[in-house]
């Protein structure tokens, strides 16, 4: 398995070294260094300003450059653009996850709850994912990411109806935020936080509770598609499993600097119109996605 891991690309010859224009050449080019600092930049403001995951932005954004680079061919440049996505959450999940705990906003109880079945179902899917077509996740990540955009578009919110179920009840849940976290690469907010707040609990710690989630989710997946893509053919220089090193240390980059100004601009800009403006650039750039895959 460690030798299939370290497989990242055929052997060069010393005239495929320094050409930067071989297929499989090491090399990056800088437009597409700019490009992914670039996606990692607006990515990261956004995480601050609005407190939503930048898997919305990334997927399409990732699944477009890989198109155009002829990375992962017809069968694997969504697996790519999922895998590469959850692997850049990493970073944002750890700061997120340090910021709302400092204020006191992390129902721990409940991680330490939900974690474990998150865990699995993030993992599981990861290999579900392996086994689907580019089109079939294209078409399923489109379809979720539209529910979430009418969803912000209305503002629409669940009313608290009930309490926090039991360790069963919640381990439910922890299933299936995971297998859906992991098949739309994203840190769970998107699912946890209405739940959480159907379930009576306060809106500021639901939003730091599910932030304390988005690790565990991000680790699992990213471990799982790391795993499920050893073997895949047709993986450009610099990926290990389906996941795309270079795009994740980019974008993991500039979104660490940007979060922050994000978070500084949410009290001085009028969040619940950018909220809007966002989600009309998620269906654009979910269609732009369906565009280039079919």
């Amino acid at each position: 398995m460690l030798a299939a891991a370290m497989r990242w690309h055929p052997p060069l010859s010393q005239h495929d070294l320094g050409n930067p224009n071989c297929k499989n050449s090491p090399m990056i080019e800088p437009q597409w260094i700019a490009a992914y600092l670039a996606l990692g930049g607006v990515v990261g403001f956004f995480a601050g300003l609005l407190g939503v995951g930048g898997g919305g932005i990334m997927v399409p954004m990732l699944t477009t450059f890989f198109v155009i680079q002829d990375f992962g061919g017809d069968r694997h440049t969504v697996h790519m653009a999922l895998s590469t996505s959850m692997a850049s959450i990493i970073v944002t999940s750890i700061s997120s996850l340090r910021a709302h705990h400092r204020h006191g906003a992390v129902l721990w109880p409940s991680v330490r709850t939900l974690t474990p079945a998150i865990l699995i179902g993030a993992f599981g899917a990861t290999f579900v994912a392996a086994m689907a077509s580019s089109k079939a996740l294209a078409v399923f990540f489109v379809c979720f990411m539209s529910v979430v955009s009418v969803q912000m578009l209305l503002n629409a919110k669940p009313k608290p109806h009930r309490d926090l179920p039991g360790r069963v009840g919640l381990s439910l849940a922890g299933l299936v935020i995971g297998i859906i976290s992991s098949l739309v690469a994203i840190g769970g907010a998107t699912l946890t936080v209405p739940f959480l707040t159907w379930c009576n609990v306060r809106i500021q710690h639901a939003i730091g509770t599910a932030a304390a989630l988005g690790f565990p989710i991000a680790i699992a997946g990213t471990l799982g598609y790391f795993l499920s893509g050893l073997n895949a053919q047709g993986m450009p220089p610099g990926s290990i499993g389906y996941i795309y090193l270079p795009a994740v240390v980019l974008i993991s980059s500039s979104s660490y600097f940007t979060a922050p100004m994000g978070a500084r601009l949410a009290h001085s800009l009028p969040v619940a119109t950018l909220k809007k403006v966002f989600a009309g650039l998620i269906v654009l750039l979910c269609i732009r996605m369906l565009q280039s895959i079919f």
